[in-house]
């Protein structure tokens, strides 16, 4: 729970400069955190999907969400350099990206998996800084949730349209076990320390813990909408 005044907002990254140094600190976490990611993915999932989508129309489709994805890097990206932050951390040589990167697409079917589920996890965490105290993540946050949500509809489009042949819906299964165990992870560890900070001061809402049994939840039931089923995951996750 937030332990800042209700009203308490910080309006511009000159008022950020001014801010105790913890939420400088956190702010600066989010931001160079959400510009690797989104660029990382945009490479080695996104762009590279194009070449696997099965017809004309998907690979339109699919150049759009190759196109927002980058879009949403070059946004965090410049509010990263406003805040004085310098490029060069805010690029994968520098930081390690999430491990859901470490494992290669190799199907158009996993490029549908991806859309349907890890951007859900993306949805999940944009709803939250879609509350923060920094206006200008806040801002953010708002402006890219039409596209997370444009992408997860993607993949259940997709989805869908795999699983109306038995061939299609083993593949989307075969994805779904492959990928699935390491999304969780998305959501950081429970009793994170950096969570309880951002927390502190209303950057962000929720702890690790309730945003991943959220999203345990919603995956459950987009996945039973198609008769798919989620794998067992490990009890620590």
């Amino acid at each position: 729970m937030s332990t800042v005044d209700p009203g308490f907002e910080v309006k511009t990254c000159a008022e950020l400069a001014e801010q105790p140094e913890e939420y400088q600190n956190a702010v600066r976490k989010i931001v160079v955190s959400h510009a690797i990611n989104e660029l990382y993915g945009a490479q080695v999932f996104d762009e590279p999907a194009i070449a696997l989508a099965p017809t004309p129309y998907a690979k339109w489709l699919t150049c759009r969400v190759a196109m927002e994805e980058y879009g949403h890097h070059v946004r965090f990206r410049d509010l990263g350099l406003e805040m004085g932050i310098p490029a060069e951390e805010m690029t994968p040589d520098r930081k390690r990206p999430l491990s859901i990167f470490d494992y290669p697409m190799k199907s158009w079917a996993d490029f549908c998996v991806i859309k349907l589920l890890a951007d859900l996890a993306e949805i999940i965490q944009v709803e939250d800084l879609s509350r923060c105290t920094f206006l200008p993540l806040r801002n953010l946050a708002r402006m890219t949730m039409p596209e997370e949500m444009f992408h997860a509809e993607f993949g259940e489009k997709f989805t869908a349209e795999m699983c109306r042949s038995e061939e299609g819906k083993a593949e989307i299964q075969k994805s779904i076990d492959h990928y699935f165990p390491y999304l969780p992870a998305f959501f950081g560890r429970s009793g994170s320390k950096n969570n309880e900070i951002f927390r502190k001061w209303g950057i962000k809402m929720r702890k690790n813990e309730e945003m991943r049994a959220d999203y345990l939840e919603r995956a459950k039931a987009i996945t039973a909408k198609f008769g798919l089923t989620l794998p067992d995951l490990p009890e620590a996750a």
